[in-house]
């Protein structure tokens, strides 16, 4: 992507619209639990707004965001939980406003970060573009936690072609943290978007295939949805085994949500 405003703008879109979701919100509300096992409300905004700051540090301050990639070493089984911990504990408001305040401070350093810098992250090193993606992809994420809780309905956009963008972008990342060897053909992926468009990806003529609405492939590759539970079509037992194991965002693979019905 050569000019990554429109993903920056987006993303701020998407913020200020989980912001306008929570803001109203009680406090007997922020400790609600959401469908992440042990996590709150207030747990979901902490979580964002740790990784907004971890973002501007990796922006800003490389030798800094290198500090916190060694604490994840040293506690990969806790470190997510421990930081959205610490915010959760915080007064729904002094957490809110935090929250607002990093995106700000993130934006801004985004929006000025030089032409074709790249940042250290937890996964691989990401473009502006691609960080600024990844935080919409998270927001949108654990926004729908939040909205689920809530009982509330939040229409897809066409803000989900970067949470797709980066899904499929990370299939061989989904493939070598589950110790696979990447399949060395490219996959065809077309989505139908909310909007009615349909986004494709890879070669038109490609053997392995994944069909299907936009909103159930961001689901999958956020893991937000069971596969059971979702309408995609694979062609290909390449293409099988990647929506068996999908994911969007950086780190160890996630356990995912068991198909509807399931209890834990």
């Amino acid at each position: 992507m050569s000019d990554p405003t429109p993903v920056i703008d987006d993303l701020r879109e998407e913020s200020e619209e989980l912001d306008a979701l929570v803001a109203r919100l009680s406090p007997e509300e922020w400790r609600l639990a959401t469908p992440a096992p042990r996590w709150t409300v207030a747990h979901q905004i902490a979580h964002l707004a740790w990784t907004d700051r971890a973002a501007l540090l990796a922006v800003t301050d490389e030798d800094g965001f290198g500090v916190l990639v060694e604490r994840a070493l040293a506690a990969p089984d806790r470190y997510v939980d421990d930081g959205a911990d610490e915010g959760a504990r915080r007064a729904p408001a002094e957490l809110l406003a935090a929250w607002r305040e990093g995106r700000a401070d993130l934006d801004k350093a985004l929006r000025e970060a030089a032409p074709g810098a790249r940042f250290p992250w937890y996964g691989p090193p990401m473009a502006v573009a691609s960080m600024a993606t990844a935080r919409l992809m998270e927001t949108w994420a654990h926004g729908l936690d939040i909205a689920d809780t809530l009982g509330v309905t939040r229409p897809p956009t066409d803000r989900l072609r970067h949470v797709a963008r980066i899904g499929v972008r990370a299939r061989d990342f989904a493939h070598a943290t589950h110790g696979l060897t990447p399949p060395a053909e490219p996959f065809r992926v077309e989505l139908t978007a909310p909007g009615g468009d349909v986004w494709t990806y890879g070669p038109e003529d490609a053997a392995q295939r994944v069909t299907g609405p936009a909103l159930d492939f961001c689901l999958l590759v956020t893991q937000r949805a069971h596969r059971a539970d979702i309408a995609l079509t694979a062609e290909g037992p390449d293409a099988h085994r990647w929506l068996d194991i999908a994911q969007a965002f950086a780190g160890p693979p996630g356990t995912g949500r068991p198909p509807k019905g399931t209890v834990r």
